[in-house]
């Protein structure tokens, strides 16, 4: 007859007392305990001492008629480690074994845990049939495999450079409570320098560290496109989530909400990069994005941007302008702030005051007052703006016109005197002037104020060493937007798929692709007779405008890039 107290015995608690290997008081306490420590009751009594691995499993299999085998003698290479999530396994304290059909045969040292069989029946969709494995054979044989995952994972971190990496914003958060093995994980620091330096090696612009229910997996953007760089397991996901955070002064504990950090990698010292990194929680963990900032690339000189000559020739013109609006228009990622610090690094002189407001600042530069917005504490860019009227300056910068209070501040001050430099998201250069009468600007004042709308993409250039020619029909490049006149030995190019030791698929590096409108009194006057931007388009194709598409051919036709690439960054 079983009493109250066996009434609160667990399933493996309440079979041992009912086998004779435990009494009932025995039986509670150790259940209490393990319960206290958040550990499974199997692990409590072979731990302490209490019963051997051995005792229970013999005695649990004979009493519920449950096969038990000898793991040792079981081929562990075989094991389908990609059926579960092996962190999970890890977890549940349950190994699979081998898989027949849509039956998974798994091995587990306690067969009450109900729970956890019914997690791994939901997880793999399959037919649960259990066995029985001594639990201190069952944790080794787990803590091999995690193990050998991670050895593979870190296996060519033999760099020596590595160890010699400054990182200087690096600090431990000691007030945080966290766990010191997330923090000074030697294998995690390790790997994840690796992949800092691969990154500045292979020269991406962006590390994704994404973690999935199955996988996980860390990609590069090299020249525009995301390629998948390393697969650690799932399992490292918060370890490697938790070093990023330390590197970036992150609050590590929480995981909840979007964080937005940066740090700073020295490689020599007269070379660092910046890093700058944004966590955001999604199903599976944080996805981690650092953007690589290199303030070398600060200095490109106008000519290294992929401006045609004619282009190049009314750029400098009318930055050197004393006053009046320079806008880069374009989709995020087409190069409109390099663009723009490429412009303030030939004004940059002694003589002149130059300040910008950014979201955020990417690269500094010496000689030039940046401000970081700061939304949280009320400092805008149109507050910024406001306030650099008020301090002389000869040059403004703004990252980007957002609303009307903005744009009206930043076309009064074109009509003042100052020479300013922004950026809109619009597609092409006629856009823009109809963007900003939309937004609310008179005709009048946009006439007056703005001197060159620049609309730019970045395409991948063409490896010179590997590329291929590419043979086209006539009637094909006409289709693709070729002139009759243009036909005549016209010889193009295609990337090689398998790339070489030089580049990554056939490309190494990008161009810049421009289309400039320039005011003139003719495009002015349409504007303020309320023409829309296929009248604009008409009247700046008049004048000699080219458009995006156009200038991208002139790019094949120079053996610079592809058709594809151009198809793929002009298409509309």
């Amino acid at each position: 007859m079983e009493t109250q107290q066996d009434f609160n015995l667990s399933g493996l608690a309440k079979r041992l007392v009912h086998d004779g290997l435990l009494n009932e008081q025995t039986a509670q306490q150790a259940q209490q305990q393990a319960l206290s420590d958040n550990i499974p009751l199997v692990n409590f009594l072979t731990d302490n001492d209490v019963l051997s691995a051995q005792d229970i499993a013999h005695t649990t299999a004979r009493s519920l008629g449950i096969p038990l085998i000898d793991l040792d003698a079981f081929d562990t290479e075989n094991i389908p480690t990609d059926m579960v999530n092996m962190q999970l396994v890890r977890k549940l304290h349950i190994i699979p074994l081998m898989q027949r059909g849509s039956r998974l045969y798994i091995g587990i040292s306690d067969p009450t845990d109900h729970k956890a069989i019914d997690t791994i029946k939901f997880q793999t969709g399959l037919k649960i049939h259990i066995v029985l494995i001594e639990h201190n054979k069952l944790e080794r044989a787990l803590n091999s495999i995690l193990n050998s995952q991670e050895e593979s994972v870190f296996k060519d971190l033999n760099d020596t450079d590595l160890d010699e990496i400054d990182i200087s914003s690096e600090e431990t958060y000691v007030e945080q409570e966290l766990d010191n093995s997330e923090i000074e994980d030697a294998p995690i620091v390790r790997f994840v320098h690796k992949i800092l330096l691969d990154a500045i090696h292979k020269g991406a612009s962006d590390i994704h560290f994404e973690p999935y229910e199955r996988n996980y997996r860390v990609r590069f953007r090299i020249d525009g496109i995301l390629y998948e760089i390393a697969t650690p397991p799932t399992n490292l996901a918060n370890r490697l989530a938790a070093r990023l955070k330390v590197m970036s002064k992150l609050d590590i504990s929480e995981r909840r909400i979007p964080q937005d950090g940066r740090f700073k990698m020295n490689l020599s010292r007269n070379h660092s990069i910046d890093f700058r990194v944004s966590t955001c929680p999604t199903t599976f963990g944080e996805k981690i994005v650092m953007r690589l900032l290199d303030p070398a690339k600060a200095n490109l000189n106008v000519t290294d941007l992929g401006f045609e000559d004619f282009q190049q020739a009314i750029f400098d013109s009318v930055i050197h302008k004393p006053q009046g609006m320079l806008l880069v228009t374009g989709p995020t990622g087409s190069g409109k702030t390099v663009t723009l610090y490429s412009a303030l690094n030939i004004l940059n002189t002694k003589d002149k005051n130059i300040s910008t407001v950014e979201d955020p600042v990417e690269i500094n530069m010496k000689g030039i007052n940046q401000v970081h917005v700061n939304q949280k504490s009320g400092l805008t860019f149109s507050l910024a703006l406001r306030a650099f009227l008020r301090q002389d300056p000869d040059i403004i910068m703004v990252g980007e016109i957002r609303d009307l209070e903005t744009a009206e501040i930043g076309v009064k001050a074109a009509q003042t005197g100052h020479m300013v430099l922004s950026t809109l998201h619009t597609n092409s250069a006629p856009e823009t002037l109809t963007r900003l009468m939309n937004m609310g600007i008179a005709s009048f004042n946009i006439a007056t104020s703005v001197e060159l709308i620049i609309a730019q993409r970045l395409a991948r250039k063409l490896c010179p060493s590997c590329r291929e020619d590419e043979n086209l029909t006539n009637e094909a490049l006409l289709s693709m937007g070729f002139e009759e006149s243009q036909l005549n030995n016209i010889k193009i190019y295609k990337p090689n798929p398998k790339g070489c030791e030089h580049c990554t698929s056939g490309y190494k590096g990008r161009v810049g692709i421009y289309e400039l409108l320039l005011m003139t009194k003719e495009v002015g006057a349409i504007i303020m007779n309320g023409g829309n931007s296929l009248d604009i388009l008409k009247q700046a194709e008049a004048q000699g405008f080219k458009s995006l598409r156009k200038m991208g051919l002139e790019k094949v036709m120079k053996g610079v890039t592809s058709l594809s690439e151009i198809e793929r960054v002009t298409k509309d």
